[in-house]
This record gives C-alpha cells, sequence and structure tokens, in this order.
C-alpha cells in the first residue's frame, strides 16, 4: 500500500491528510508530513531498506528495469530546457532556474528512473533566505543598488536536484618519463663599480628517464550532477554533501518541492564520471612514476564492476533581475552553503584601483622627504 501511495505521489505530487483530507507537505528537518490547514502530522515511516548499488550494464538495458522507472508530472521551460515536476492544482508558475513564466498546459507525464535514495531538506526556506541576504551584503565591489533591488523571493523555489553516483575499479598501465634534477657550475661575466667580473653559479638542469608501470584505483560515490539548468560551476561549489546520511527513496519527502528530472542519462553521466576520475589517475601516475618531474606519454584506464546509484539532493534556487540582467543563486538545503552569480560594480572597481595608486604615490612621497 506504502509503495502504491509513493508511486501515486511522484505523479500527483501529493499526499493526503489522514485527519481533513487536504495536501501534505514534508516539514523540513523532521520525519513529518504536516497539514497546513489543520496542522496534523503525518509520521514519515522509516525505511531499514540498505541503500544498494545497482549494477551499471545492466541498467544500460532500460527494458529489463522496468521495475525501476517512476512516472513524473513534468513542465519544460522554453528558455532553459529544465524539466522539472509541477505542483497539483497549479494554474501559473515561474521557472526555478531563470524565472520565465511557465506554459502549464504543456505538463506531462515522463516515465523516468526512480531515484533509489535522496537526502531530504534540512535548511528551512527562511534559513537560506537569510544566508542569501548575508551572502549579497558580504560581496565585494557589488552596486550599492544591488542591496535595494527587488529579489524574485516570490520564486524562490525548493529543488530536488538529480545526481548519479559511481564506483568503479580502475586498472591504468602508463609509459612515461621520469625527470630528475642536477646541477652545472656555470661562469658569467658580470659588471660591478664599472669593472667587469667573471663569477660562477649553480644552473638547474633535468636527466629523463623512460619509466612505465601500471597504477590500480578504487572509486567510491564519484558525484555527477544530471542536471543542464544550472551553471555547473555553481553547482559543483555547493559540495560537500553528506552521502552518508542518504535516506532510502520515499516520494513523502517530495512533497511540497520541485523535483528536476535528469537531462544527462545513465551512460552521459558516466563519461562525465571518468574524467572526474581521470585527473586522479594522473595525479596517481605522477606519484607512482616519483622523481622532481613526471611526462605521462601514454595511458588507458579500463574500468571494471561499475555500480551506481540515482540521488536526488536539497537546494533552493532562485533568480532576480538586476538593471535587465538576469542572476541565479543556488543555496545548499543540507549545510546552508550559498553559491550565485553576481552583478560587479565598474566604478567601485576603478575608484579602489586609484584610491590604490594614490596611496602608493603619497607613501613615496613622504619616504623620500
Amino acid at each position: 500500500m506504502d509503495q502504491q501511495l509513493n508511486q501515486e505521489a511522484a505523479t500527483t505530487g501529493t499526499f493526503g491528510c489522514t485527519s481533513c483530507g487536504a495536501d501534505l507537505k514534508y516539514r523540513v528537518g523532521t520525519t513529518e508530513l504536516v497539514c497546513d490547514y489543520c496542522g496534523a502530522t503525518n509520521e514519515i515511516p522509516q525505511s531499514e531498506v540498505a541503500i544498494e548499488e545497482l549494477d551499471f550494464e545492466a541498467h544500460l538495458d532500460q527494458a529489463s528495469v522496468a521495475q525501476d522507472h517512476m512516472e513524473l508530472n513534468v513542465v519544460k521551460c522554453s528558455v532553459c530546457a529544465a524539466e522539472s515536476s509541477l505542483e497539483p492544482n497549479i494554474t501559473s508558475s515561474h521557472c526555478p532556474y531563470c524565472d520565465t513564466p511557465l506554459v502549464i498546459s504543456s505538463a506531462h507525464i515522463e516515465d523516468i528512473l526512480q531515484p533509489k535514495s535522496l537526502l531530504p531538506f534540512k535548511v528551512t526556506k527562511d534559513e537560506a533566505l537569510k544566508a542569501f541576504r548575508k551572502w549579497i551584503n558580504g560581496l565585494w565591489f557589488a552596486p550599492n543598488a544591488l542591496k535595494k533591488a527587488v529579489l524574485s523571493f516570490d520564486h524562490f523555489k525548493g529543488v530536488y536536484l538529480p545526481y548519479w553516483t559511481y564506483d568503479a575499479n580502475t586498472d591504468t598501465p602508463y609509459i612515461g618519463q621520469r625527470g630528475e634534477y642536477y646541477y652545472i657550475t656555470e661562469t658569467y661575466t658580470a659588471t660591478e663599480n664599472g669593472k667587469s667580473v667573471t663569477k660562477t653559479r649553480q644552473v638547474r638542469k633535468t636527466r629523463w628517464y623512460s619509466a612505465s608501470g601500471r597504477v590500480q584505483q578504487f572509486f567510491d560515490d564519484v558525484l555527477v550532477p544530471a542536471s543542464r539548468s544550472l551553471p555547473q560551476k555553481q553547482v559543483t561549489a555547493l559540495q560537500p554533501w553528506d552521502l552518508n546520511n542518504l535516506i532510502p527513496f520515499d516520494a513523502k519527502y517530495l512533497s511540497g518541492f520541485i523535483t528536476e528530472k535528469y537531462q544527462v542519462d545513465l551512460k552521459q553521466g558516466f563519461g562525465h564520471a571518468c574524467r572526474i576520475m581521470d585527473g586522479r589517475i594522473s595525479n596517481l601516475i605522477r606519484q607512482d612514476i616519483g622523481g622532481d618531474e613526471q611526462r605521462i606519454l601514454n595511458y588507458k584506464t579500463g574500468y571494471s564492476d561499475i555500480t551506481f546509484k540515482h540521488i536526488l539532493l536539497p537546494a533552493y534556487v532562485s533568480a532576480y533581475n538586476f538593471k535587465g540582467k538576469l542572476y541565479r543563486f543556488l543555496v545548499n538545503a543540507r549545510t546552508g552553503t550559498v553559491q550565485g552569480e553576481r552583478p560587479w560594480s565598474i566604478i567601485k572597481i576603478v575608484l579602489t584601483i586609484l584610491a590604490v595608486i594614490g596611496i602608493s604615490a603619497l607613501s613615496y612621497w613622504l619616504f623620500r622627504k
């Protein structure tokens, strides 16, 4: 029965209050659903099901994992192409990523891979707004008018962002070179007191040796955003996430929030994970080569025992207009960390540079005096 309710809620976005029948919403930081009308609370049963890693190769065949899918009522933004769940009984809404009015009539049912785990919202909306205002007030070289700008807090939304995590064993044979420093004494001529003198100095050289070998490494929970709706720089900067606190997926935690559909599929996500792993593998190869410098001439990584998780992570997302330009910001709904785009005051920057030049010139003049 509970599984059936979860499936229905994933589509409709609602759970009925056991007291009055009104829609329930998840109370941030708790394990409860709360009714805005009668105030009744409904406890979310805590699952003891272990969060498991799923076989990557098996799940590439979508037909074999139909039981792992769910339906989501989504609407697509005509500007940024984000596909997000639509709250029930909504006649008008705005995209949380670009503030564009959504065409509600275009909402449709999508069949997606169901997340197996999530991190519930921990930071309240009021706490997130306070964190954002503090962030704005702490910006250097921000226009004075920014603090007085009308922020689109009406469209300040709690959103579950989709992610993939990947585990894999890697085996990487490589060919390279190890560089070792040595020093030679070099003679040169310099002018001192109007006279030419001969001096010596130590000059560093590098002697190169062939190197080859292999490095092996297990990677755990390589985190890949499955959304293209937000600047990747800001999304990445929201880390770290307390993934050790992931809980089994329960649609009740989605009640009252927007859930974004993933735009990066399972296979594409692993390609991103490989690039993340590749950076770490390169460092492992350099450590294995040793010496003072390293050159990596060739290597090829093999991946085995690949597993994955599809997870949802919570954030508050909004956009605000300042002097005709759109700026977006994110708040990590677990830690309160704020990341976003911001305008710069050219006048403040120029005045600061001129002030530094003026102070330097005055200091030099006083020193000469």
